[in-house]
């Protein structure tokens, strides 16, 4: 209708919301549903951080606090970063929001212009190239699929990058292959970044901590200090700390994007929560020995998916390196049709028949940007994970 703005024909929900929602009301109404599309941790988060949070209340720290971050946030965030990222900042430099995802508008709010390109590797967060296009640029995808283990070449970045690109948006470890890059891999596609210095990097670090044994994590800008003055670093409480649902992200970059992010987030939400603020601090201060306690959970449900889908016949499943998904591939399934009726032409199709057929609910590869395929998150419990995998096996065996 001619009253809402035609920016909205540029993108699309949300998949991976949409679904979330759509099992909650199949489960409502009394569907046997094992739902496996939500990207959160399903641990609670650690006592400490939830006490720092109740004594922010009882204190009264209630009231709105400086638009992106209270001080003591951004010295921890200061901290993490010189700590964990051999990266050093100062309170300018870093920028908090509600949500890693409302950083990453921000920024791109703030830098693009009709016509600039962004360079998004694919499979991808499902939310990159919308959020590029509601600020007015233009997403490039750059295929990455298993053949490659879901990582882009030096050769192929290269090739990629013109005159119009403002930015490359990375993802290690991957949502939502799992796919991560190593410090010589990392070094490669640095050093073609290097020799294009109109070329900004938006680098998305948010599963850092949910690295498997054999992974390696670096940043950008800790393999190529050269590139820092046109990085920005982003990370977030959400997925190490299980504080999804307290919305805290947060970014170190240059002072004068920071400043234009400021102006962005200034009149649009304003601050953070201030009670999530303080607990982000506690987070990001206290104790970190849960990390690999919650690591080591994740390792064996990778383990046991993975394992569970490659004995499904037409499924191929990669190991992942790190955060909590997997990336199967699913191209011996194509022009089969279900034991349901369904014919399977799509990995849309086929996720849709697998859910009405089978009561499992995954995402589509085609919302990734990279098909056929399907996402699974498997920060689910091991007894959902088992019986998901033996019903995915069943349905798969009856396509014919």
């Amino acid at each position: 209708m001619a009253f809402l703005s035609a920016t909205l024909d540029r993108v699309k929900p949300s998949p991976t919301v949409a679904l979330t929602a759509l099992v909650g009301e199949l489960k409502a109404q009394g569907r046997d549903i094992i739902g496996l599309g939500a990207g959160e941790p399903d641990f609670p988060t650690p006592e400490n951080i939830r006490e720092a949070g109740k004594r922010a209340i009882d204190e009264g720290k209630t009231r709105y606090t400086a638009v992106d971050g209270i001080p003591e946030l951004k010295a921890a965030i200061i901290a993490k970063f010189a700590r964990e990222n051999e990266l050093t900042y100062d309170a300018s430099e870093i920028s908090v929001g509600t949500g890693g995802k409302q950083v990453l508008y921000n920024a791109l709010m703030a830098t693009l212009n009709p016509g600039d390109q962004v360079l998004i590797p694919a499979p991808y967060w499902v939310s990159y190239p919308d959020m590029v296009l509601l600020a007015g640029g233009e997403p490039v995808n750059l295929p990455a699929g298993p053949d490659s283990g879901f990582r882009i070449t030096p050769d192929q970045l290269e090739a990629a990058i013109t005159p119009k690109t403002k930015w490359l948006i990375f993802n290690s470890p991957s949502n939502p292959t799992g796919a991560g890059y190593s410090p010589s891999q990392l070094k490669a596609l640095t050093d073609v970044l290097e020799r294009h210095p109109h070329v900004w990097v938006l680098t998305d670090d948010m599963y850092e901590h949910i690295a498997f044994p054999g992974f390696d994590f670096k940043t950008p800008a800790q393999i190529a200090p050269a590139l820092k003055d046109r990085t920005l670093t982003l990370n977030g409480v959400s997925k190490a700390y299980a504080m999804t649902g307290w919305r805290i992200g947060y970014a170190g970059g240059p002072k004068h994007l920071i400043a234009a992010m400021r102006k962005i987030q200034s009149q649009s939400t304003s601050n953070p929560c201030t009670i999530s603020q303080w607990a982000a601090v506690e987070a990001l201060n206290g104790p970190q020995h849960f990390i690999a306690e919650n690591v080591a959970t994740f390792l064996r449900r990778r383990d046991l998916i993975v394992a569970g889908l490659n004995a499904a016949p037409g499924i191929h499943c990669p190991t992942p390196d790190g955060a909590f998904y997997v990336y199967p591939s699913i191209t011996g399934c194509i022009g089969k049709t279900s034991a349901g009726g369904t014919e399977i032409d799509t990995d849309e199709t086929f996720c849709k028949a697998l859910l009405e057929e089978e009561g499992v609910a995954v995402v589509f590869g085609a919302a990734f940007g990279l098909s056929p395929a399907f996402r699974i998150s498997y920060a689910t419990s091991d007894d959902d994970l088992t019986e998901a995998s033996k019903r995915i096996q069943r349905f798969c065996k009856g396509l014919a």
